[in-house]
């Protein structure tokens, strides 16, 4: 019932009224990132979501796209601007995933949608977060984000999917707000953004 019906209609409502409050913010971040970014403040990836159905996944850009002599993209840290540092440590470049979720294609709560490359390297338990929708923030997101492994993360995704509900959701949504304010797990350990899923 939560899932099915009351869980999407929350998810509308909440994404409008975001939206509706975060626009002076959303206009602002997207003038000064198209500065930074030669005219490109918004960053678009396929990205698999529920019953690993692709759609076109929404962020303000926080890197440039600056290549070595080789032609090569050169190392996140090299590419991120000093804008999109902020951007990402305010998780201001979450906020354009709204549009996502009023398309039906995310959920303010659930797994992230990662890459659509690491599709045939998930596990039989792994695929189990493809069973609900894509989530702007989530349980693995409280409880480490970046800073915790992939073998964690799919472990809090998975629990999240066999135990979800209203009263989690809303543990989620008060936790991520802790999280942002406090800029907790933001980068891994190693780099930064998260290293890329190997398989198994």
């Amino acid at each position: 019932m939560y899932l099915v019906f009351i869980k999407p209609i929350l998810d509308f409502c909440l994404a409008l009224f975001g939206i509706l409050i975060a626009l002076p913010i959303l206009i602002m971040t997207a003038l000064l990132l198209a500065i930074a970014n030669k005219g490109k403040p918004f960053f678009f990836q396929i990205r698999p979501g529920k019953h690993e159905k692709l759609f076109n996944i929404i962020k303000f850009k926080t890197m440039t796209d600056a290549k070595d002599v080789h032609g090569k993209l050169l190392p996140d840290n090299q590419r991120l601007t000093r804008i999109g540092s902020f951007v990402r440590k305010t998780s201001l470049d979450e906020i354009p995933q709204l549009f996502n979720v009023l398309k039906g294609e995310m959920s303010l709560i659930g797994p992230r949608p990662l890459l659509s490359e690491y599709l045939p390297l998930y596990n039989d338990i792994q695929k189990k977060r493809h069973q609900v929708r894509p989530g702007i923030t989530g349980w693995a997101q409280v409880n480490g984000r970046n800073s915790i492994g992939w073998e964690e993360k799919f472990i809090f995704d998975v629990y999240y999917v066999n135990n979800f509900s209203f009263a989690m959701d809303l543990k989620v949504l008060f936790l991520t707000i802790k999280k942002v304010l406090l800029r907790e797990g933001v980068t891994s350990v190693t780099s930064v953004s998260m290293e890329k899923f190997k398989g198994n």
